[in-house]
C-alpha cells in the first residue's frame, strides 16, 4: 500500500474484471510449450530486479532504509543472487514504465487483487489505523462509530478509503484533508499529520497502517495506533499485501510463494521492527515470533 497500499491502495486497486480477463488470457497462452518458454524468459534469473520508489519511506528509498528494501534483500539472499533496483516514483504510469516495460521482475507491496499485476500470496496483512494521543479524551476509541469522535478534528488523506468511512459516520464536517499525491522528497503528509496531532491542531488522524505505525513510533508524544478492524461496509479497511509480477509468470509466482512461506517469520520481524501493525486471519494483532 504506499503513501497513498499509503496510502498505496487506491493506486493499485483496479478493475477486477480486467485483471480476470488478463489472467485468463495468460492462462490460455501458458498452455503451450512456446508460450511457457516465452514467459520464463521474461524473468532474469541472474539478478533480482526490483522496481521501487526512491523516496517513499517507510517502504523504500535509494539508501535501502525501508522495510521493503529489507525484504528484497532477504529475498535476494535466499535466492542466492544479487539485488538490482530500477527507481521510479509511485505515480501514474508506474506499472507501464516498470514491470510492463520489463525493466524489473517484481514490485513489492501490491494489494491482493490489484490490477494489472499477477499477485503472489500475501506476505502481510494490515489495516488503516486511527492515531491519537494516549493522554487525550479519545483514549480507548477503536471504531469510527464511537460517539467520542463526534465534533473532533480528524486528519485524513484525501481520496483514500477512510474518507468514505468518515462520511458514513458523520465525521467529515470537521475533518482535515492531507494530500494523497506529493513528491516525497519534499513533502510528507503522514509526518505532518503526526506533528499536527502532537501540536493539538487535530485531535486524531487516519493513516495506512505501515505508515502510521512507523511515524507514530517516531513521535515526540506517546500515540495510540488502533487498527480499524471493526468497520463494516465498503470500502474495506483491512488489506492483504503481495508482491506484484507480470501476468502469466506462474513459475516465478510459485518461487516467490515458496519464499514467503519459508521466510514468513523473518518477514514478520522486519515488519514489526518498522512498527507495521500486522494482523492474523482473525484480524487480531500479530506479535513477534508468530
Amino acid at each position: 500500500m504506499r503513501t497513498s497500499a499509503s496510502a498505496g491502495l487506491t493506486e493499485r486497486r483496479g478493475g477486477l474484471r480486467a485483471a480476470a480477463l488478463a489472467a485468463l488470457a495468460a492462462g490460455l497462452l501458458a498452455g503451450t510449450p512456446a508460450a511457457r518458454a516465452q514467459v520464463s524468459d521474461l524473468v532474469d534469473r541472474s539478478t533480482l530486479r526490483v522496481c521501487a520508489d526512491p523516496a517513499n519511506m517507510p517502504f523504500t528509498d535509494e539508501k535501502g532504509e525501508g522495510f521493503e528494501n529489507k525484504i528484497a534483500e532477504l529475498l535476494a539472499k535466499k535466492l542466492g543472487i544479487t539485488l538490482d533496483y530500477t527507481w521510479f516514483p509511485q505515480a501514474t504510469g508506474f506499472y507501464r514504465m516498470t514491470l510492463g516495460a520489463k525493466r524489473c521482475d517484481i514490485v513489492m507491496g501490491y494489494v491482493a487483487g490489484g490490477d494489472p499485476v499477477l499477485n503472489t500470496n500475501a506476505y502481510y496483512k494490515s489495516a488503516w489505523v486511527l492515531i491519537y494521543r494516549k493522554d487525550s479524551p479519545l483514549d480507548g476509541v477503536d471504531a469510527l462509530a464511537d460517539p467520542r469522535l463526534k465534533g473532533q478534528h480528524i486528519g485524513v488523506v484525501a481520496g483514500t478509503p477512510p474518507a468514505d468511512a468518515l462520511a458514513r459516520n458523520g465525521l467529515m464536517g470537521f475533518a482535515r484533508p492531507y494530500a494523497l499525491t506529493v513528491d516525497r522528497r519534499y513533502e510528507s503528509p503522514a509526518e505532518q499529520m503526526i506533528a499536527d496531532i502532537n501540536a493539538g491542531t487535530i485531535d486524531a488522524g487516519i493513516l495506512w497502517g505501515p505508515i502510521g505505525g512507523y511515524y507514530a513510533r517516531r513521535s515526540e508524544a506517546p500515540l495510540a495506533v488502533v487498527p480499524l478492524v471493526k468497520e463494516r461496509g465498503d470500502p474495506a479497511m483491512v488489506y492483504r499485501i503481495t508482491f506484484g509480477i507480470r501476468p502469466g509468470e506462474l513459475n516465478w509466482k510459485h518461487q516467490l510463494n515458496t519464499f514467503i512461506t519459508e521466510a514468513q517469520p523473518e518477514i514478520n520481524r522486519i515488519l514489526l521492527d518498522f512498527g507495521v501493525p500486522l494482523l492474523d486471519e482473525q484480524n487480531r494483532p500479530l506479535e513477534a515470533g508468530k
